[in-house]
């Protein structure tokens, strides 16, 4: 016997409809590329995401389409998106930090049709559109006014563009498992996977990201969403705060401290997300003019492992709570978030940092194991690592073309290449990528670890740890800094200041100052390029 329900797909359109419906004169403030700051509401989104939808389709677009943006966070990049789900297209997002050549192999994989671009990327663009033999059509996503010359066929003025409609457009039906959007991985061991979104699963993504005891986001909220759009869905806020109806705040193209707390301050940010480095700047910011966050209730921070240090300083000095935060572009993205269940909410200082260093534990929605080599489900006792497994309805069962396929087993699960372990009470930690781990005399060492003790020494700006050849141990650390800007920490300064901190063991056996660290395209330390930098470092143990 089947229930009696009503069927109701969860369709992406239904976020803006409530948006506009229940939360229509909620503001939505956009630092735009063209500099000035600009306001509209989600009822001004709704009314353009509907025209979006019918030139789309006057232009020949529609059902699975794929609609490429190369843009930053503001209301246009928004609307299109929701025009792009609306018309029964899939948006697809593109990573301006990749290099053009493998933008253009990630659009020709995609076979995108058309694409929606900010002023800043079009230099970009006229670099590689020729190779991209899909491409029919270029949107500049700004006004007549603002439009560059350009040799580029068939683009136009986003304003232009879109003044031809009048909205007078329905929303394509479709079932909830039709393809909504698209994203790539960053492609550190190989080519770049295509992950497909759909609507359903960005439907429950957004409902599981504001729960409570997720990122516990409401209408009363002011969001300022730093993670980019083009970085896994701007971690599900793109959705989430229009199915709320929060008040969004779009950071635009700047990026660095000083922009990003303009933004905080005027605008009254009760709610952020971004990655620890961003955070980084901002609290240099701070700390060099004394400002404060008044109103900035709440920050995530993920997309790679948030040094203690900078959940001390936000709680400490500026009463700001953290959430750190795990998750992967196949999740939509989130996977865990570390928030206080009730045997730990009265936890305090280190006791409470010590929970808050781990990733935290999965919301409803997904499910999470570690197993080693063997699938053997490993205990849950906080020591025992192994292979992070997980399921779910916002998690990834194959990737786009059906690459990858050793990654997804027979019961549903997605094997995400980290090393974690889970303590009794649910709280998963990364211990590394699988790949990155350092292995000595049989036994693993966690380089997230190193480098999450290391940057806190106050001298230091940056640590990556890697694993170096040794002629007993097979492995052993070496800790790579950069120098905070006029410090001079030496060897001897950053070992004593880790010393007993962690197993003797683990101490690295060396440490190599730098003037920067590579970094792929999403943030996150790149080591396969410091293992080739270090690949014939000797050892002083060895």
């Amino acid at each position: 016997m089947l229930g009696l329900m009503q069927e109701w797909p969860l369709l992406c359109h239904k976020l803006i409809d409530n948006a506009a419906r229940q939360h229509g004169e909620r503001e939505i403030v956009s630092r735009s590329i063209e500099g000035p700051i600009v306001r509209t509401t989600y009822a001004e989104i709704h009314r353009r995401a509907l025209r979006v939808a019918e030139r789309l389709e006057r232009d020949g677009f529609g059902l699975g389409d794929r609609i490429a943006t190369l843009a930053w966070n503001t209301a246009r990049h928004l609307e299109a998106w929701y025009g792009i789900m609306g018309v029964g297209a899939i948006y697809h997002t593109l990573n301006p930090r990749l290099f053009p050549e493998q933008i253009a192999w990630i659009m020709n994989n995609a076979e995108d049709k058309a694409i929606f671009v900010d002023l800043t990327f079009m230099p970009v663009l006229e670099k590689i559109a020729g190779s991209v033999k899909s491409l029919r059509k270029v949107i500049v996503l700004t006004d007549k006014a603002h439009m560059p010359q350009t040799a580029l066929p068939n683009a136009v003025a986003y304003e232009e563009w879109l003044d031809e409609a009048d909205g007078a457009f329905t929303w394509k039906t479709f079932d909830e498992n039709t393809a909504a959007g698209m994203c790539y991985t960053s492609g550190t061991t190989g080519d770049p996977k295509g992950v497909l979104y759909s609507h359903r699963s960005n439907v429950l993504h957004a409902m599981i990201a504001a729960m409570p005891d997720a990122m516990g986001l409401s209408s009363r909220d002011t969001i300022l969403p730093v993670v980019p759009m083009f970085h896994a869905n701007a971690w599900g806020l793109g959705q989430s705060g229009p199915m709320i109806g929060a008040k969004l705040v779009m950071p635009g193209c700047k990026m660095d401290g000083a922009s990003i707390y303009e933004l905080l301050d005027t605008e009254k940010v009760t709610f952020s997300a971004a990655v620890p480095t961003v955070w980084l700047m901002l609290l240099q910011y701070l700390e060099e003019t004394g400002k404060k966050l008044p109103y900035l209730n709440k920050v995530v921070i993920g997309g790679s492992s948030c040094p203690r240090a900078i959940t001390a300083k936000f709680q400490g000095n500026y009463d700001v709570e953290v959430i750190h935060a795990w998750g992967m572009t196949e999740m939509s993205p989130l996977g865990t978030l570390c928030t206080m269940k009730p045997d730990y909410a009265g936890l305090e200082g280190e006791a409470r940092l010590d929970v808050q260093s781990k990733q935290g534990y999965p919301p409803f929605g997904v499910e999470m194991k570690v197993t080693d080599d063997d699938n053997k489900e490993m205990p849950w006792d906080g020591e025992t690592f192994g292979r992070l497994k997980v399921r779910g309805p916002a998690v990834a069962r194959a990737y786009y073309g059906g690459i990858g396929s050793e990654q997804f087993d027979e019961e549903g699960w997605f094997d995400t290449g980290d090393v974690a372990h889970i303590d009794p009470g649910g709280y998963m930690q990364i211990t590394d990528r699988a790949k990155d781990v350092i292995k000595s005399g049989g036994e693993w060492i966690s380089t997230i670890e190193l480098e999450n003790l290391a940057v806190g020494h106050p001298d230091v700006a940056e640590a990556a740890a890697i694993g170096i050849q040794h002629s007993k141990w097979g492995e052993r650390p070496l800790l790579v800094v950069v120098r905070k800007p006029g410090r001079e920490p030496t060897k001897t300064d950053i070992l004593a200041f880790m010393d007993g901190k962690v197993a003797k063991w683990w101490m690295p056996d060396d440490v190599a100052f730098v003037g920067e660290i590579p970094h792929t395209a999403t943030g996150k330390i790149q080591k396969t390029t410091l293992r080739r930098q270090f690949r014939d470092y000797r050892l002083p143990t060895d």
